[in-house]
């Protein structure tokens, strides 16, 4: 038979640990008339046969019928004050885990209408608090049979439940306000968390005492990290790439000559704006025509996207760039997007 245990206790701050099992491995052996010493901070929880028995709180504890009933009827009558049994005892901390730190991984994307795009994407940080406000829950919850548990075994899933409750308050509140507004309701989005994951924390026997946001803010996504997430049409893409080209010419010490160089039609930036307004005026013409023609009065411009070349050969953009992958239609490659010359798409239109 294994050690009998005449005194049970963890003395231990247990820092960062949410529950500590005594023994680590394997079961105490204990008796009637074992001392069970609980800090401050902690609770101590009694197992047997993996069904949770008793709770004791702070205190030096004597193990007696009179405390113990459910595990006296679990043990039954045929044991008498010296004969040992077997259980498990988790203590677990009851003290706050202050200033935890959460984030947002991926932008949220909330409605912005009359502003820009009509919609925004918003990061943010900040701090949140936790405490076990059921220690036996959160040992038949979330703990089994572990030895050690601790909070970065449970905070990926902390900062999920987090996250999901701010997506959506955001995602309500952006109905009734700007995301100017939004962003100065820093402490009424911190309390409406908190309100809304009390229910989610308590199912696991836990409470969120805190939640703050340090700081809200727009995204700083690139045009084409925003076209990728399906946020961008292909003329307003344009528009934004040939801004970004405009500013990244006024930060190159050479007046952007590089950058003119590389479009290879000889073309300076306020050309490419121009044609990209152009490109999306004919666009919005052609839409309110029902018919999918090509840009108000037919003329070719030097300098096509895919999308706006898939409308002279009333094709989609995809069979377009199909035809430059194939290397039959012949396209410069800018960054991420391709231009397309009025008289690659001449040549093109030669061969079919």
């Amino acid at each position: 038979m294994a050690r009998i245990f005449d005194v049970v206790e963890y003395p231990s701050e247990m820092a960062d640990e949410l529950v500590h099992r005594f023994p680590e491995t394997g079961i105490a052996d204990l008796r009637i008339g074992s001392q069970v010493i609980v800090r401050e901070s902690q609770r101590a929880v009694f197992f047997r046969s993996g069904k949770a028995l008793d709770v004791f709180g702070p205190g030096m504890h004597t193990l007696v019928t009179a405390n113990i009933p459910k595990l006296i009827d679990l043990i039954g009558k045929a044991f008498n004050d010296r004969t040992p049994f077997t259980a498990e005892v988790y203590f677990v901390s009851m003290k706050e885990f202050a200033d935890r730190k959460w984030g947002t991984p991926q932008p949220i994307i909330v409605r912005n209408p009359g502003m820009g795009l009509g919609v925004a994407l918003l990061q943010g940080f900040g701090t949140y608090s936790v405490q076990i406000s059921d220690a036996q829950q959160f040992v038949t919850q979330l703990v089994g049979a572990q030895g050690i548990y601790r909070m970065s075994d449970i905070e990926n899933r902390l900062r999920t439940m987090l996250l999901s409750k701010l997506q959506d308050l955001l995602g309500e509140t952006a109905a009734k306000h700007s995301v100017v507004e939004l962003i100065g309701l820093t402490e009424e989005l911190g309390a409406g968390v908190r309100d809304k994951a009390q229910d989610d924390f308590a199912a696991l026997g836990m409470v969120l005492k805190s939640f703050y946001i340090g700081n809200l803010k727009p995204s700083d996504k690139s045009a084409e990290e925003l076209r990728a997430m399906g946020m961008l049409d292909m003329n307003v893409y344009t528009q934004l790439q040939a801004a970004d080209a405009l500013r990244d010419a006024a930060q190159n010490p050479s007046g952007g000559a590089g950058l003119t160089a590389g479009i290879g039609a000889g073309m300076g930036i306020g050309n490419v704006i121009s044609q990209s307004l152009q490109g999306m005026a004919g666009a919005g013409a052609a839409a309110g025509a029902g018919t999918g023609a090509a840009p108000a009065g037919g003329a070719m411009p030097d300098i096509m996207t895919p999308s706006e070349a898939a409308q002279f050969l009333k094709v989609s953009e995809e069979d377009v760039i199909s035809a430059i992958t194939a290397g039959d239609l012949k396209a410069r490659k800018i960054g991420n997007a391709f231009r397309i010359s009025k008289e690659a798409l001449q040549e093109f239109l030669k061969g079919l």
